[in-house]
């Protein structure tokens, strides 16, 4: 069960972040904080990049990709941490740790409202429940705590569209985009930053921001990678979901931040409604277009029908490929093969 422990750490790593973010903020302005903490998630997935073989038959990004890429850097990259540290400034560590499993909620809101994804009436009440979570959380803190609930809240919703945006950019992995997020992102933080107000912080401080982001964000999108390529991305995600709760965790256990009932009761709320929404799949007949992209996958999932000769179908590789049209029905989640359109009565939700 290796998959499972490399995506519990790498949950473990980026639920740290929060707290740590909290203790940096002390010594570094919150956009200053954004730009080295991207910087570092650059130098951390770098370095994982280096160590790996370019994906085969690699091509250029076309015009469509790049549009959703540069969303998904100024949205996710630049615009979210900023607005999550000046929320993270007003509350503690532990109740903005909970709050970040709003980002879930949005993604799967913004999925239904954007690109038409199936949100069926028990993972509408998911997302419900989760925002009704959150509302406990922030209530438990006071009114900074309502303040920094609507930062953390429009954070997660630029997450949100993040999500959405990179789940759809073929031609590039995912450990790819991260690296190039972090990096444009982060220096476009950083310059702002630098060009709107004085660097006060020690270099220690810096130095520490950029450690944290190359685990918090950069060793944990590497290490969720590999667990989700051992684990398949539904358990690796339902096991990172466990993230906001560790750093939570954490929280009140190294920085001695209170813990209210208010937020246990929306601690619990959040668990219920996050498992119920990671547990949700639709079933129906659909039809795969041809399509051709780049992306990992295995022969045994009944969507790469194509081979390789001495190669298992189990066997994890990347390259571009070609699905011809395909007609068939089972059980999924909207992923990167199944961006269809739904009928009101054509899909039946299962959890």
């Amino acid at each position: 069960m290796a998959g499972i422990g490399l995506s519990f750490a790498s949950a473990l790593l980026f639920g740290a972040s929060t707290p740590a973010s909290k203790v940096l903020l002390a010594a570094i302005a919150p956009q200053q904080l954004a730009g080295l903490l991207y910087l570092g998630a650059a130098l951390g997935t770098g370095g994982w990049l280096l160590a790996q073989r370019p994906p085969a038959s690699a091509r250029r990004l076309d015009p469509a990709n790049r549009v959703r890429l540069a969303g998904a850097v100024g949205l996710g990259g630049i615009a979210a941490p900023v607005l999550l540290l000046h929320g993270l400034r007003l509350a503690p560590a532990g109740s903005v740790s909970l709050l970040l499993n709003l980002e879930i909620a949005a993604t799967a809101a913004l999925g239904a409202l954007w690109f038409h994804e199936p949100l069926g009436a028990r993972s509408g009440l998911a997302v419900a429940g989760i925002a009704a979570g959150g509302a406990c959380v922030s209530w438990g803190a006071g009114w900074p705590g309502v303040a920094a609930a609507g930062f953390v809240a429009a954070a997660c919703l630029c997450w949100g569209a993040d999500n959405q945006l990179t789940a759809r950019i073929d031609g590039i992995t995912p450990a790819r985009a991260a690296f190039w997020k972090g990096a444009i992102a982060g220096s476009t933080n950083l310059a702002l930053a630098l060009a709107t107000g004085p660097w006060r912080a020690p270099f220690s401080s810096a130095a520490a921001a950029l450690a944290v982001g190359a685990l918090s964000y950069g060793a944990s999108v590497a290490l969720y990678i590999a667990a989700a390529q051992q684990l398949g991305a539904t358990r690796a995600q339902a096991v990172f979901a466990s993230a906001p709760f560790l750093g939570a965790a954490l929280a009140f256990a190294l920085l001695g931040e209170p813990l209210g009932r208010a937020q246990l009761a929306g601690a619990v709320l959040l668990a219920i409604s996050v498992a119920a929404l990671l547990r949700a799949r639709h079933e129906h007949a659909h039809v795969h277009e041809a399509h051709e992209h780049v992306h990992a996958h295995r022969h045994d999932d009944g969507h790469h029908l194509h081979e390789h000769a001495g190669q298992s179908p189990s066997t994890l590789h990347t390259h571009w490929h070609r699905h011809e049209p395909l007609v068939h029905a089972h059980p999924h989640w909207p992923d990167l093969h199944h961006r269809h359109h739904h009928r009101r009565d054509g899909a039946r939700e299962m959890g």
